[in-house]
């Protein structure tokens, strides 16, 4: 085949059969001994002890398709010619999406916005859906928290549950033993996790990459452990139940008389709590989103960029990279306070087993997925995951399984996020998409 354009030959596809068919089969003896032994098999409860249950057949299927998602991956992604596309799309077309592309992306934000203020008002909305909103948001608020550590300052942090934990108990603790409310709590809440932040800062000032990712993991594992053994003050294992909830500028969601209801002259309903909850959430990521922008564009933000990019020449240019750190941990620290302080007060109860490290896992895939540095991603990305999980509830023991391999395939697709592009913190003239392939991904340089 040749170009039309110059005569010159236009590169094919080049498919070894006898590799594919060789990586099929140790493909198939990989699958065969991880779900042959894991899904074949299942043990049930019986008169008089456990009876072991044999279901080859879902094993078959489960095998059968990771041997297909195999070959589809040799026949449309790596099987292309090097430096082209799995399909060829012409400039013109390309040039056409990319405009549509910018111009869906300029009205998703405020689309989103809108239809979150007025969702808890829908005629569908019931107390599950609220609920599964006020936890996606809550990740939403994390994920940009962690966005400013991971996805600006390129500083890769595994223990970022650390803070949100200092967040939950600072609050619970100062509620229970000085009796503040929660709006005193919650400014006190993000101090304490900045100020924890910045002590981790210290310590891996030195560090980068994978030792980075080490330490931050070490301490959130230190974090939990405390609260876990100091029985006296932190309640260990038992955790702190009875943690007052917010009030109404001093109106509580109560049946008694001077309550929410009573005040306004309507009927008492719990909802009337669960929709002020999901609006404080809502206010609480909306400041995280805004702050986060607005110091994108202030000198802090892009000596962050400049830190994720290049440490060295990040020190060339002048710029004290000890503060630039430690200003990315506290900030992101205080976002995650926050986030906890408001955990706390919607559970009523906390303990260490809400802040393991799967927690930290789930928040970093959510900035990466979504694309780290992209706010909308991030949003996207929590949506996704966390209402992934629901909507393969009935799944079962398959549902995490459901769930990784759709991760596995959404990052070989994407694998720079869901959202590829970068808006730059600071342009001449007129603002362009960045590329992704053109930013640093976070890698604590």
């Amino acid at each position: 085949m040749t170009d039309t354009a110059n005569g010159a030959p236009r590169p094919g596809r080049h498919l070894d059969f006898g590799k594919v068919a060789k990586d099929l089969v140790v493909t198939a003896l990989i699958a065969t001994a991880i779900f042959g032994s894991t899904i074949a098999f299942r043990t049930v409860s019986a008169a008089g002890g456990l009876r072991l249950e044999v279901r080859y057949d879902i094993a078959f299927y489960v095998i059968a398709a990771v041997i297909v998602g195999r070959l589809l991956l040799w026949l449309f992604f790596w099987s292309k010619p090097a430096g082209t596309s799995a399909v060829e799309v012409p400039a013109g077309i390309k040039s056409g999406m990319a405009k549509v592309s910018a111009k869906v992306g300029k009205g998703f934000g405020p689309t989103m916005l809108i239809f979150a203020l007025v969702f808890p008002f829908l005629p569908f909305t019931d107390r599950y859906l609220l609920d599964l909103s006020i936890l996606i948001l809550t990740y939403v608020m994390l994920g940009w928290g962690l966005n400013i550590v991971v996805g600006l300052a390129g500083l890769l942090d595994l223990g970022y549950v650390a803070f949100y934990a200092i967040g939950a108990y600072s609050y619970a603790l100062l509620a229970q033993y000085f009796g503040f409310s929660f709006w005193m709590c919650l400014p006190l809440a993000g101090i304490l996790a900045a100020f924890w932040g910045i002590i981790l800062g210290f310590p891996v000032l030195r560090l980068r990459g994978d030792y980075l990712a080490i330490v931050t993991l070490a301490f959130g594992e230190i974090i939990r452990i405390v609260l876990l053994n100091w029985y006296q003050f932190t309640g260990g294992p038992d955790g702190l139940s009875g943690i007052p909830r917010p009030s109404f500028f001093g109106l509580p969601f109560t049946r008694r008389e001077g309550g929410f209801s009573d005040f306004f002259g309507l009927d008492y309903s719990s909802f009337h709590r669960i929709v002020f909850m999901y609006f404080l959430i809502l206010a609480l990521a909306l400041l995280t989103n805004f702050v986060t922008n607005r110091l994108r564009r202030l000198p802090i933000g892009r000596a962050w960029e400049a830190l994720r990019e290049d440490e060295i020449a990040c020190r060339s240019l002048g710029l004290n990279t000890a503060s630039v750190k430690l200003t990315a941990f506290a900030i992101g620290g205080m976002f995650a306070g926050f986030a906890g302080s408001f955990f706390a007060t919607r559970q009523g109860f906390i303990s260490p087993e809400s802040f393991t490290f799967i927690e930290s896992a789930l928040i970093l895939a959510i900035v990466v997925l979504g694309g780290m540095g992209s706010q909308v991603g991030v949003v996207i990305a929590s949506i996704a995951m966390i209402g992934g999980f629901e909507i393969f509830r009935e799944a079962e023991q398959f549902r995490m399984l459901i769930f990784g391999l759709a991760m596995v395939v959404i990052m070989i697709w994407r694998p720079r996020g869901l959202i590829s592009t970068r808006i730059p913190s600071i342009f001449l003239r007129e603002k362009k998409a960045v590329s992704a392939d053109m930013v640093a991904q976070g890698e604590g340089h």
